[in-house]
Formats: structure tokens, sequence, C-alpha cells
């Protein structure tokens, strides 16, 4: 046998390092398949109005606009937001989510905001896109 072989041979039974280990991802994430995100819609939207919902701390009714469509969506965001400094706003929404009643209020959509610790903030487009932007 020559050295070589002999080598190779040794080498084989030497214990191999342990194969690595994928990223853990962050805590409470589920990873999802692209089909399952393509599936949302999600557009631009400039804020017509905004007011608080009677009788609540946290929630806003927001009349928008998303291209020539206006639509009213309710959002928990009243604690973070006085609701006319919203007004002109262009924010991200979810458009294809089903109508919901919110304390008896319909609400036709979604806002995206960041949240970390007690901060939350909209998700917003800066500047020259128009309302109705599908974003991609």
């Amino acid at each position: 046998m020559s050295e070589e072989e002999r080598q190779d041979q040794e080498s084989e039974k030497l214990p191999k390092s342990p194969p690595e280990k994928p990223k853990e991802q962050p805590e409470g994430v589920t990873r999802i398949k692209y089909d399952h995100f393509a599936k949302m819609e999600l557009r631009t939207a400039e804020i017509l109005e905004a007011e608080r919902v009677e009788g609540t701390d946290k929630l806003l009714r927001i009349q928008l606009a998303v291209g020539e469509e206006k639509r009213q969506i309710v959002a928990g965001i009243a604690e973070h937001y006085e609701a006319n400094a919203l007004v002109g706003k262009m924010i991200v929404i979810v458009a294809n989510l089903k109508p919901a009643k919110i304390r008896g209020v319909k609400s036709n959509g979604m806002l995206l905001a960041a949240s970390a610790g007690e901060t939350l903030r909209l998700v917003t487009v800066d500047g020259g896109i128009p309302s109705g932007a599908k974003i991609s």
C-alpha cells in the first residue's frame, strides 16, 4: 500500500465535523412560501382624514385614497399618533384584506407599522409615488 493510500484510509477513520447548523430564525417568526406572501396586495395609500373612534383609547378611523378609490380603515395607533398629524402621509396598506367591523366601525384594509418595545411607527413611502401604487 502506498503512503498516499494509507493517509486516505486514516483520514476516513477520523471523525467528520458535524454539518453546519442552519442559522436560527428570529423567535416567533414562521417562514412561509413565496406564494403565500404573493397573495397579499400591498398598496400605497394617502391619508385624507383621521379621527378617534368614540369610546376608545387606541383606535383611529382613517379615510384613505388608494388610487381613485376612497376607503376607510380602523387602526389601533391613537396612543402613538395624533389624528390630525396623519393627514397627508403616504402609508402602506394590505389592500386585499377582507373587510371587518372593529368596535362597530367597518375597516377595509390594514396599515403596516413597525414596533419595538413601546415605540410604533407607520410604514411610509418617501415622496414621488402616487397613492394606489403596488408594492413589489
